[in-house]
């Protein structure tokens, strides 16, 4: 799912920075109020965990790839907006140092990962759990759900980032200027791989750290 540079144009990189940005902001914000001792290291922990989870990619068509993300199991723990920031700390480790994902496209990936995925599969947690209790198998399963259909949801918006690029930006001979691609092919080409492989990993994934957490430090599913 980590958009490379050039696939993007300068204007859709821009236009994702500028939809990222309130978000980083507003997560900076609510961070320094719920800031402890505690926090810090557990932000820390889970940029990591989702540094390490993402590292392990499958190579979709069309030149990007799919992976598990850790985003929803972070805004579980952490609460969305520290999701925010961990993920998006480790994506931009990746781009920087790693070259996994463009720099210019660091806000296209951190809006699809480290934004729209923790939310939507937090507030689909939510949902599902309600006012279970925490050590009851439902949160289990309503983890494993969102962790599901949020990396889905992401990578529906990463498809549709680079499906859309040959539609805006292509010469007068009709040539795409950036990714080659159409809708047609991008959407199920993401899709596919996230429907199929990296969704059930993250399902799989989200769902086994709770239960394990339910046993060893409910405290945490608890804050």
């Amino acid at each position: 799912m980590h958009i490379p540079d050039g696939y993007l144009s300068p204007v859709t990189a821009a236009v994702m920075y500028a939809a990222a940005a309130p978000f980083w902001y507003r997560a900076t914000q609510k961070i320094k109020s719920l800031l402890t001792g505690r926090l810090v290291p557990l932000i820390a922990l889970f940029a990591a965990l989702s540094f390490v989870i993402m590292m392990f990619n499958v190579p979709l068509p069309g030149g990007t790839t799919g992976h598990a993300v850790g985003s929803v199991l972070a805004a579980i723990v952490l609460g969305p907006w520290a999701a925010t920031l961990a993920v998006s700390v480790a994506l931009i480790i990746q781009a920087f140092f790693f070259g996994d994902g463009g720099i210019l496209a660091i806000g296209a990936n951190a809006f699809n990962m480290a934004i729209v995925m923790p939310f939507v599969g937090y507030f689909i947690y939510r949902v599902l759990s309600g006012n279970a209790a925490v050590t009851s198998s439902r949160r289990v399963i309503a983890g494993a759900i969102a962790g599901y259909l949020a990396i889905n949801t992401a990578a529906l918006l990463a498809g549709i980032e680079l499906g859309s690029q040959p539609i805006l930006f292509h010469d007068a001979a009709g040539h795409a200027l950036y990714f080659p691609y159409g809708l047609s092919l991008a959407v199920p080409a993401m899709l596919l791989g996230h429907l199929t492989i990296a969704g059930p990993v993250e399902a799989f994934a989200t769902g086994l750290v709770i239960a394990w957490l339910q046993r060893s430090n409910p405290q945490l599913l608890e804050a």
